[in-house]
């Protein structure tokens, strides 16, 4: 009898071990990166390197005495490279990267990442039936990590938009993308996690996947298995550079809210307070007197600010805005930076231990840094100076960025100017040895300086600032 059991049990098991694995009972891709590939776009992206950053020479000054005469007029001196000193000019080269973006509507608008086609001179945008365009940047937006460009093409197959809040912890999806180039490339996983918040990263609930993402996926679609894109791939953790299965993807609902404004007015407009806030530990929570940590704690007020005319303080837990609850101190700038500027929001709070609403004005908040990416619609009238400069004055925000300092934005670079180095983007300080105080202060030097001549422009480029010779000829 216990022979016999035992065959049973043998027979068992041999049976158990060969039991096929069916196909069905994993997810089927084959369709939709059919469907869908042609959806998915290559993007390249080239930017002149000029010799113009400090310890570099600027183009044209090999050997040319009188320019050595005239920094040495001016008290400038002389960096490696310049004529005078040691060292080889280096001469401009080109820098190129590569990205991913898809396509959001028939007529050509594709999504993809800032980062992608940051400080892009030109953008190569190139289809999957080997077709190429070249791209306007439309706009983008560095606290997303969203960017809108557009090609002259008509008939072009758009991806369908999911909705993220659908989406479950757990549930597959996939990427398509040119990682180190490999066009087209199809990478799956799940997804690890929603509402992931990143440091520095305030105004964007990640989706956090373990599909292989590496360089070269950036801006490209994540996929549900119904074919919808549920986000766009922006970023991973990596100790290595490559995939470790921590990938972070921008919901669409986000970007799609991105790109709308950046079609409709080229630029972000977003709600602001003014205050510095923190994460609520246990040990903070159990000092202010609360039960739990859900809130954001007020670290600090902005003199003047819109939190500081409503009544906030420093030390505030702010529980709710708006009406939306304040879990996580993450929750509060996505809550405020989505109400429009100008908006009375109920603010609740927790005070010493005491609850109060607060009705406090939102502002609008300031633009990120000087330079930022324009509508080319939205270009304005000004027409450019007698060296190829088109100038705007600067907003009270960005003379802010520049702790206060005078400055002439320049929203276009071209004759001498674009030669000598300067670019869109740039700040013009000073002429010679005198402060721009205005655009028309500005040309109106330039126009008293003979042809032949060489003045000194002072630019500032992100924290550096730096003498540019720019010869007049005309």
């Amino acid at each position: 009898m216990l022979k016999k059991w035992i065959a049973v049990i043998g027979l068992s098991l041999v049976a158990t071990m060969n039991t096929p694995v069916y196909a069905k009972d994993l997810p089927d891709f084959t369709e939709l990166a059919e469907k869908h590939g042609a959806e998915v776009v290559n993007i390249s992206v080239t930017q002149i390197v000029r010799a113009d950053v400090v310890g570099m020479p600027f183009p044209g000054m090999e050997g040319d005495e009188q320019m050595q005469e005239f920094f040495k007029r001016f008290g400038i001196p002389l960096m490696p490279g310049m004529p005078g000193q040691g060292g080889s000019p280096q001469p401009d080269y080109k820098s190129q990267s590569l990205g991913s973006g898809f396509i959001i509507s028939s007529d050509g608008y594709i999504l993809t990442n800032a980062h992608v086609v940051n400080e892009a001179d030109e953008v190569i945008v190139k289809l999957s039936d080997k077709r190429e365009f070249k791209a306007k940047i439309i706009g983008a937006d560095k606290r997303t990590d969203v960017a809108l460009v557009k090609i002259e093409a008509t008939g072009l197959p758009k991806v369908t938009v999911g909705d993220p809040a659908k989406l479950k912890v757990g549930e597959w999806v996939a990427a398509i993308g040119s990682p180190f180039g490999l066009e087209n490339t199809m990478t799956a996983g799940i997804v690890s996690a929603k509402g992931r918040a990143l440091p520095q990263e305030n105004f964007v609930p990640f989706i956090q996947t373990d599909v292989a993402i590496n360089p070269g996926n950036s801006g490209g679609p994540l996929f549900n298995l119904a074919g919808e894109v549920v986000g766009i791939n922006s970023q991973i953790y990596s100790r290595s550079g490559g995939s470790m299965g921590l990938s972070f993807s921008i919901p669409i609902d986000v970007a799609i809210e991105i790109s709308n404004q950046l079609k409709a007015t080229g630029k972000i407009t977003r709600g602001w307070l003014g205050i510095a806030i923190q994460e609520l530990t246990k040990d903070l929570a159990e000092s202010f007197g609360m039960k739990n940590t859900n809130g954001a704690l007020v670290a600090g007020v902005e003199k003047n600010g819109p939190a500081d005319k409503g009544g906030l303080e420093a030390g505030d837990v702010i529980t709710k805005f708006d009406g939306k609850t304040i879990i996580a101190s993450a929750d509060l700038p996505r809550a405020v930076g989505a109400s429009k500027p100008g908006k009375v929001a109920a603010v609740e709070i927790l005070r010493k231990g005491s609850a109060k609403t607060l009705n406090i004005g939102v502002g609008e908040m300031p633009t990120d840094s000087v330079e930022a990416t324009q509508n080319n619609k939205a270009a304005p009238k000004a027409e450019a100076n007698k060296i190829g400069l088109t100038l705007k004055e600067l907003t009270p925000p960005q003379k802010k960025k520049l702790n206060g300092k005078n400055g002439l934005l320049v929203i276009e670079s071209v004759g001498s100017a674009a030669q000598a180095g300067i670019r869109r983007g740039d700040v013009i300080l000073g002429l010679n040895n005198s402060e721009s105080q205005s655009v028309e202060q500005f040309n109106k030097q330039i126009n008293g300086v003979a042809a032949g001549k060489t003045v000194a422009v002072l630019v500032q480029r992100g924290e550096n600032t730096l003498y540019v010779p720019i010869k007049i000829v005309k």
